[in-house]
């Protein structure tokens, strides 16, 4: 596969950075179809690089693209992506996978069948000293993992929700866990390197009285390899703070500020220096969607294993719907 060609489907917010991707890779990339709702938007983000453009994902799937890039609600993402994969494309989704099990369950049963490759965007994994604390706590530097937490507290003003979709429990499958705090939630659980055992969860909507969703929420977990993660997540704080994850293990541990990551071993303490954060689009979304998306795209050339694929995308997604599941029943339960 020399030059892939790539469609994309929902060009609003962060089809941002994808826009930048493909502007950058155009000796490698090449957009051949973009597909949103709204006609003027499709045929806007299309005008950038002269191609096709429909409010229809049938006249996508007749174009045959290599690659979709799945950019739409929650709750179209199961129907899209199947839908793709049945024509032979290969597809990279937005988090989250999908809204339900079941669902994504679907989606992994049809890239199965159909021998196409799927993946999920968790952009933060690409972060250098998230790369470099992975290699640590997999080699056994950290010693067993034994301990973690997470803290998210950003802004999310009612005109956020003024849209068709989010807010809703029906389209966005959920508020601030599944829509921002998951990018938090899957580093902690792709880190410890462990499935999750048991979940103690509460959320409550305490400020956003607009919306029926959650925008707040707490959760002990527990993994099975013994690790403890507390968690915090809410979105009426007044500002994006940076989020704060910190992994604790026997022999040192991981602290990430917002974009900065820090490793202490043995008492030695070392930052992971990576540059400046050109983040396009919103500064939170990070600058690191062009690596998961190259990464992909190398999967796609030498036909090896996607590195976040759609089991993984489906354990980040369980971890989030057992918080629900919790709250919703009041009481610990185990997975």
């Amino acid at each position: 596969m020399d030059k892939i060609r790539a469609g994309i489907i929902g060009c609003g917010r962060i089809a941002t950075v994808y826009r930048d991707f493909f502007e950058n890779n155009r000796k490698n990339v090449s957009l051949v179809f973009a597909v949103d709702k709204e006609p003027d938007r499709a045929e806007a983000f299309a005008g950038t690089f002269g191609c096709g453009w429909s409010d229809d994902l049938a006249d996508l799937l007749k174009e045959k693209p290599d690659v979709v890039h799945i950019c739409t609600p929650h709750h179209l993402h199961k129907e899209q992506t199947i839908a793709c994969l049945e024509s032979g494309i290969h597809v990279l989704t937005e988090k989250p996978i999908a809204i339900s099990l079941a669902d994504a369950d679907e989606m992994i049963g049809a890239a199965k069948q159909t021998g196409r490759k799927l993946g999920v965007i968790f952009q933060n994994r690409y972060i250098d000293g998230v790369i470099e604390a992975k290699r640590l706590i997999s080699t056994g530097q950290l010693g067993e993992i034994i301990g973690a937490w997470s803290h998210m507290a950003w802004h999310r003003p009612p005109s956020y929700y003024l849209c068709d979709w989010k807010g809703s429990w029906e389209t966005e499958g959920g508020g601030v866990l599944i829509d921002q705090a998951i990018h938090s939630i899957d580093l902690v659980r792709y880190l410890t390197g462990s499935d999750v055992e048991w979940i103690h969860g509460n959320i409550d909507n305490r400020i956003l009285k607009t919306v029926e969703v959650e925008d707040v929420a707490d959760a002990v977990i527990g993994f099975k390899n013994g690790c403890i993660y507390s968690l915090f997540a809410c979105n009426y704080y007044k500002t994006n703070a940076p989020i704060q994850i910190e992994i604790l293990g026997e022999k040192g541990k991981v602290n990430i500020k917002g974009f900065d990551v820090t490793i202490e071993i043995d008492g030695r303490e070392s930052t992971v220096n990576f540059g400046e954060n050109t983040a396009v689009g919103n500064s939170y979304w990070g600058a690191y969607h062009a690596r998961q998306i190259s990464a992909f795209y190398d999967t796609l050339r030498n036909n090896v294993p996607v590195a976040i694929d759609g089991f993984e995308g489906r354990k980040t997604l369980e971890l989030i719907l057992g918080i629900y599941r919790s709250a919703r029943e009041k009481r610990k339960i185990y997975l």
